[in-house]
């Protein structure tokens, strides 16, 4: 349509006239009617200062030599100038390395074989404990009381706590001993997991447990799930109503936690044990309890069939075993 209204005008006025007319731009009208014809781009000089091939093959023979092949490019700059020899700036060396695809660390690396996923499998109780330290809140800021914690696999019961000033290996050594004392393990019947913090992977924890014959799990660096019965109980702890922002000493922590883990191990019903407690499972009278519950639910289905759909209820089954990531199921058979 503007082309159109253009080729009137321009047959009575001008081109510069007719484009302002109809507030056309004359350079865009022109440049249609006649494109630019755009040839190959022109070739771009090579810099007065270019390497040439054989200046390059050398800097690489002598970056690359038994002398220099393990460091840096700036102390290679910096060692060849001290000599009295230039071949090149350090962004240069950088640039032919990169191009050749040698660009990367020179020293010799230290590797780290991958941390092993554990598996652990509790058929029953005092096979696998898992232990962990929390932090409970003192009076003040910056004042934390160290929450020392094992608790069985199999049963959830925790068998051994402890709130102490400070977290020290020897600490560490102490509490687990009189676990296993009070619990009476005799050698190779357990595994102990824990992350990997300092009061576990402590030397005289670690010497304890070769002595007695228990066998050491550790997490995975920086993977929380590899301990998830610590975890979970710490959360229950303190997601507990009564649980409370700050302690006003170590006295009161250790009497919060009394009460705390006895609530625990002999009230609190654990869905994962078929809502037992952990004690009435570690000790083996959850079979004999669990026997009363089945009667009383008899009892209600046989009153009213109607609203059971005709099925008779079953009290929840306590587990047959319990594990630390989960194994593949070949692991669970032979492990049977």
């Amino acid at each position: 349509m503007i082309e159109a209204n253009l080729a009137d005008l321009e047959a009575v006025t001008s081109l510069k006239r007719a484009c302002e007319l109809i507030g056309a731009n004359r350079s865009t009208i022109q440049r249609r009617r006649q494109p630019p014809v755009l040839g190959p781009p022109a070739p771009r000089p090579a810099p007065a200062n270019k390497l040439t091939e054989a200046e390059r093959q050398h800097i690489l023979t002598v970056v690359r030599s038994e002398e220099f092949c393990d460091l840096a490019p700036a102390q290679v700059w910096a060692r060849l100038v001290d000599d009295g020899v230039y071949l090149c700036s350090i962004s240069t060396m950088y640039r032919l390395l990169r191009i050749a695809g040698e660009n990367r660390e020179r020293r010799r690396q230290r590797t780290h074989p991958a941390r092993k996923k554990p598996e652990l499998i509790a058929r029953g109780p005092n096979e696998v404990w898992s232990w962990d330290i929390t932090k409970l809140a003192g009076p003040e800021r910056g004042v934390y009381y160290e929450l020392f914690v094992i608790i069985d696999i199999y049963s959830r019961y925790v068998v051994a706590w402890t709130v102490a000033n400070a977290e020290t290996g020897e600490l560490a050594e102490a509490f687990i001993q009189a676990a296993l004392d009070r619990q009476q393990i005799t050698k190779n019947q357990l595994t102990l997991h824990a992350d990997r913090g300092s009061s576990m992977t402590s030397k005289p924890v670690a010497q304890l447990l070769v002595d007695l014959g228990v066998a050491r799990s550790h997490s995975r660096p920086s993977v929380s799930n590899d301990n998830p019965y610590s975890e979970a109980q710490f959360k229950t702890l303190k997601y507990c109503p009564a649980f409370p922002a700050r302690f006003g000493s170590i006295a009161d922590a250790r009497v919060f936690c009394e009460a705390f883990f006895d609530h625990y191990n002999h009230v609190h019903r654990h869905s994962g044990i078929g809502l037992h407690t952990p004690a009435s499972v570690h000790y083996g009278t959850a079979t004999e309890i669990r026997a009363a519950p089945a009667e009383t639910l008899t009892a209600a289905y046989q009153a009213n069939p109607t609203r059971f759909r005709h099925r008779p209820p079953t009290p929840p089954k306590l587990p047959e075993a319990a594990w630390i990531n989960e194994p593949n199921r070949e692991a669970l058979i032979q492990t049977a």
